[in-house]
């Protein structure tokens, strides 16, 4: 083939690949995508060949993918609504250096032979994914693994990882292809490892740091096993912020809180900032009006109800001005009572804070989320232990959710982690991939995963990442369940994206082996 057309059989195979994903997950175009790709690879005849199908595959499959992210422009009054998919394809741009590279390696310790490009392949892709959530502040949304989330094979994560788990998608990918080629056995091989990785025994179950009985007020008596309400009050970008909507926000949460039988104690979750008042003020003479806002929204709350809801934090370093804000859950009972805290760590660029504010705002950019004043970072991972008998809950604060590895803190593991966001911005695509990589890392760490957004799509995850309950997108809605046991911390959860990155290196450095043998052969 020529140039151009090697070039675009690379880029529509990378638009192909995108409807893999989800909300379309037609999970089979991944493979279908990637073992061609392994053919233009191999047909690329210079690394700088190979360097440019990569890339065209990945900007292909990124501003398909990611076209959610122009939505969000449309709730930016400061800034035209068409930046939206300049902001795609700019991201889309450089993201694709990353199958680029992983194209690259593939020719470049695979072009003796074809077992040794798919090698090539397949741990490129396991080490420059890591590299993508690594990098400048990281942005891991999709990885190609999560396509399978749907599939048996997201058991496989909890041994190997998200990018483990890329990898396996991408060496089926590559060995379905030289199947094509007459050569049966590499596929043989790789089926045969998935289904043993597969087979292999989940950790044990175990309890949660506390497993309470309650019992629901109810004619029939019934009891439950540490009852949960997950509330999805059906709240648009386009009236959060309005000011004083929050006098309708507010009887909507209030009523899907108190909706049906007295259940007591509940744990209650509310999306991200489902309160848009400060919960707490620095400011001089601001608390009592802070508290006033603990106050009212606590007001749902029944005793020993525990509720965990996003909210904002107001510092002043000097008793005046407000110089910060934290984007936050809240822990917090009756009568306003703060019992934690969790400050989201992993900020979006230009969505919670505007990078290299003086000259970007002096050309008239702006972040997305209303607001001149940046959200400040966490320290991280935090673990909290709830008050009563609810157990230690994790946070991951909307899109911290999506990288692996990053998600708990390991010195003290939780019962479960609760993903509260505000997917409201992303249109019809985020709100399913953003759920899709939730149900991933629960699958990998082995705990319980709860989400709870204003628009959708909340939901209940289980410790193997299966989906036990959702609210549909743009609909208001409870789930009303009990709250699912975790695993015992599995390899993953041990050792982390150590296990990836070494099945990576040993499959570059197998590749090379193969390689040099075959070149060594043909002298």
């Amino acid at each position: 083939m020529k140039r151009f057309p090697l070039s675009l059989a690379a880029l529509g195979a990378g638009l192909a690949s995108a409807f893999a994903f989800q909300p379309a997950g037609w999970w089979p175009l991944m493979i279908l995508a990637i073992a061609m790709l392994c053919e233009l690879v191999a047909r690329a005849g210079s690394l700088k060949k190979a360097l440019l199908i990569g890339w065209l595959f990945g900007l292909g499959q990124f501003v398909i993918g990611l076209n959610w992210i122009a939505t969000a422009f449309t709730f930016q009054a400061k800034m035209p609504p068409s930046l939206g998919w300049v902001a795609v394809v700019l991201l889309s741009l450089y993201l694709a250096i990353y199958p680029a590279m992983a194209a690259g390696l593939a020719w470049r310790f695979g072009e003796k032979k074809r077992l040794a490009l798919v090698m090539a392949l397949t741990g490129g892709w396991a080490i420059t994914e890591w590299l993508r959530a690594t990098m400048f502040t990281g942005f891991s949304w999709n990885p190609v693994g999560v396509t399978l989330v749907d599939t048996p094979l997201i058991n496989v994560s909890r041994w190997i990882g998200t990018y483990g788990l890329s990898a396996l998608l991408v060496v089926i990918a590559g060995n379905s292809w030289l199947a094509l080629r007459q050569d049966w056995k590499p596929l043989a091989v790789t089926l045969a490892t998935a289904f043993l990785l597969w087979a292999l025994p989940a950790p044990p179950g175990q309890a949660s740091s506390a497993d309470s009985q309650v019992r629901i007020d109810d004619p029939g008596g019934t009891v439950l096993m540490r009852p949960i309400r997950i509330v999805q009050p059906k709240i648009g970008q386009q009236d959060k912020w309005r000011p004083g909507f929050e006098e309708e926000a507010y009887p909507r949460l209030y009523s899907l809180t108190m909706k049906g039988p007295r259940i007591t104690p509940r744990l209650i979750f509310w999306p991200e900032a489902a309160v848009t008042e400060p919960l707490e003020d620095g400011r001089q003479g601001a608390e009592p009006y802070a508290e006033a806002e603990r106050l009212r929204a606590t007001r749902a709350l029944q005793a020993d109800d525990v509720l965990l809801t996003g909210g904002l934090g107001f510092t002043s370093s000097d008793g005046q001005t407000i110089d910060g804000a934290t984007n936050s859950v809240y822990v917090m009972q009756q009568i306003g009572q703060i019992r934690g805290r969790y400050d989201k760590a992993h900020l979006v660029p230009y969505g919670e804070y505007l990078p290299m504010r003086p000259l970007l705002s002096a050309i008239g950019l702006s972040r997305l989320a209303p607001g001149d004043i940046d959200f400040a970072d966490g320290p991280g991972p935090r673990t909290i232990q709830l008050p009563g008998d609810w157990g230690k809950v994790g946070f991951q604060l909307c899109y911290e959710i999506i990288f692996s590895g990053q998600v708990v803190d390991r010195n003290n593991r939780p019962d479960f982690i609760f993903n509260p966001s505000n997917d409201a911005w992303f249109g019809r695509w985020g709100p399913p991939q953003h759920l899709a990589q939730a149900r991933l890392r629960a699958a990998e760490e082995g705990l319980p995963v709860i989400r709870s957004t204003p628009t959708g799509i909340s939901a209940l995850i289980d410790s193997h990442g299966r989906l036990l309950q959702s609210i549909p997108w743009q609909s208001a809605g409870v789930i009303d369940a009990t709250l699912p046991n975790p695993l015992a911390p599995t390899l993953f959860a041990r050792l982390g994206n150590l296990i990836s990155l070494t099945l990576g290196f040993l499959l570059l450095a197998a590749a090379i082996a193969l390689n040099r043998r075959a070149r060594y052969r043909a002298i």
